[in-house]
């Protein structure tokens, strides 16, 4: 078994007993311990959030006190009382109510693991990625305090640094990490962005 294969198995693996859903899980434990991006009693909004990997490491990371609001076009079935899924199209017109109802107040964190179907056309690929984080930040200036955080999935490629820059506007810090359980190989990266500014 080659050494990406059994890294990729140890996440699977750690995920099932550890009950995640995924090891998606674990891009973003380490980013949280490593920025300490979710705090106990935050509000989290988590776009592209099936099947609900990351939504369970930020209903730990924020407790009884805090809510994590999952949006997905997939139902995500998760038993925690703090979290609450909305099944929508990040480009929905109507996920704006949506959250307005589903928020007690402006969320402290957002998160985005948005991916498009995959077709295997790089180009096609990287752009429809890169539209799909766009339109979740553009969400962020109605929904993100004053000071708050995100993590957004980029697929790298010639508008990863269009979409750097744009963020390093809008936020006191970005910084780009491939956390461990990323595969070698892929392509993805992600953004994590502290102190919003707006």
């Amino acid at each position: 078994m080659k050494l990406e294969d059994a890294k990729r198995d140890q996440y699977r693996r750690l995920a099932r007993e550890q009950g995640y859903k995924s090891r998606a899980a674990y891009k973003l434990l380490e980013n949280v311990r490593k920025y300490r991006l979710i705090k106990s009693g935050d509000v989290v909004i988590d776009f592209g959030a099936a099947p609900g990997g990351w939504m369970q490491v930020a209903s730990e990371t924020v407790g009884d006190s805090g809510l994590v609001v999952g949006v997905d076009l997939e139902p995500v079935h998760l038993s925690e009382p703090n979290v609450v899924s909305i099944q929508s199209d990040v480009n929905s017109p109507q996920l704006s109510l949506k959250l307005e109802k589903a928020l007690p107040r402006k969320a402290d964190v957002v998160l985005s693991d948005l991916s498009p179907q995959v077709i295997g056309t790089w180009d096609i690929d990287h752009f429809r990625q890169i539209e799909l984080t766009l339109a979740a930040s553009g969400l962020m200036a109605g929904f993100l305090r004053k000071g708050g955080n995100a993590m957004l999935k980029v697929f790298d490629g010639e508008r990863f640094g269009e979409t750097r820059a744009m963020l390093s506007k809008q936020f006191e810090k970005v910084h780009v990490t491939k956390p461990k359980a990323s595969r070698k190989g892929s392509s993805e990266l992600y953004l994590v962005c502290l102190g919003f500014l707006q």
